[in-house]
């Protein structure tokens, strides 16, 4: 009997133990499956607003504030611009300006370039994002669009069309942590240049259908999405399409490339920060969220049975021979979620088709940010021969 009785204990422990690990699995994927659009990766810190001044904010010291270039600062109600970090945080204060705040061992002061909406107050908790403009091309940047509806396998998708003369388009599609908006960063470059340009929502975006489990497959099932809008596209007069993507818009646009029945009308990827491992995302995710290392290989099998992704199959090993058109990629080594090494893999494996170009000090997502001027005269050399 008591062998029975210790028998039985063991077995209540071990399935308690298995249900545990199966929950901490599915929640340390949560990361990544769950990211909801718009909302700053868990990769990028919290940071506190200690003071502003005329043209200039005071932030948390971090290496974040420390990037150079430009980026939003979002707080609870709050969206900001910021520059780069002003000279007065290397300088004495008795030689400050009137104008300057005097910097901390603890602070950072940045210019501050526009308040789009809300304050910017002491005390504030805010955080870097890509995205420079809010609202819709029209409001933000002063260009005409056409709020459009493209049939999606889900539904309707609601996208951004800015017309242009070109007959070659550029669809343009946000990644993680990311929305459409995003998508405004480059929309004046592009429209200068004659460019149609289309951005799309995709499943799990506000407005869009919801995915079928609630979750985000990476890439995996969303291309399909990227897909309705080629085909939107050429039917609107598009002969010609160039995929522009971030993160695991990258991976849609890699994923459309090489399945879309319409590949043909592709002639040019753009790739940024691309997601070429969704396991070592997952993981990198995971870990912002202060998963323990115990805890990811659970969550990697855990997102394998929950959205069916066995399997890297965007790794760089499995790419190359899908790549048939001029690749462009914009990645560098201080991003956090997808690795600028897998990348430069890639790059090596087919240099006549794959270009890199290599941005140091730039988070995920957010290579124009850290030097738009280089960014775009890469971007107009790799667009020219496409138009």
């Amino acid at each position: 009997m008591r062998t029975v009785k210790a028998t039985a204990a063991a077995v209540t422990v071990a399935l308690a133990a298995g249900a545990a690990s199966v929950a901490a699995g599915r929640f340390a994927s949560d990361a990544a499956l769950k990211a909801p659009a718009g909302r700053p990766l868990p990769t990028e810190p919290w940071l506190t607003v200690h003071g502003t001044a005329a043209g200039q904010v005071t932030l948390t010291r971090d290496l974040a504030t420390l990037r150079p270039g430009t980026y939003g600062l979002a707080g609870d109600g709050s969206h900001a611009v910021v520059g780069p970090v002003l000279g007065a945080a290397a300088r004495p204060r008795s030689r400050l300006r009137p104008t300057e705040e005097a910097p901390s061992a603890d602070t950072v002061v940045r210019r501050l370039e526009r308040v789009t909406h809300g304050s910017l107050a002491p005390g504030d908790r805010v955080r870097l994002t890509p995205n420079l403009y809010v609202g819709n091309p029209e409001t933000a940047l002063g260009l005409n669009h056409a709020d459009v509806d493209i049939p999606g396998e889900l539904g309707p998708l609601p996208a951004w069309f800015v017309p242009g003369t070109r007959s070659t388009w550029v669809i343009a599609v946000h990644g993680l942590g990311a929305t459409r908006e995003v998508a405004m960063n480059l929309m004046g470059f592009l429209a200068a240049r004659h460019f149609p340009v289309l951005a799309p929502a995709y499943r799990g975006d506000l407005g869009a259908p919801r995915s079928p489990d609630g979750l985000n497959h990476l890439g995996e099932t969303e291309w399909r999405d990227l897909d309705a809008a080629i085909r939107y596209a050429v039917r609107h007069g598009a002969e010609q399409v160039v995929l522009l993507g971030w993160s695991t818009g990258a991976t849609m646009a890699l994923r459309a490339a090489a399945r879309s029945g319409l590949r043909d009308r592709v002639s040019g990827l753009v790739l940024d920060s691309p997601v070429l491992s969704w396991q070592t995302t997952l993981r990198a995710l995971a870990t912002a969220r202060r998963a323990p290392g115990a805890l990811l290989p659970l969550a990697v099998r855990a997102a394998q049975g929950r959205t069916g992704l066995y399997g890297d199959h965007a790794a760089p090993d499995g790419v190359p021979e899908r790549l048939t058109v001029p690749t462009l990629i914009f990645h560098g080594p201080d991003d956090a979620v997808a690795p600028w090494d897998l990348s430069r893999r890639l790059a090596d494996a087919r240099p006549r088709m794959v270009s890199l170009h290599t941005v140091r000090q730039a988070p995920h997502g957010a290579m124009w940010n850290a030097d738009p001027k280089a960014y775009e005269e890469a971007l107009r050399r790799f667009l020219t021969p496409l138009m």
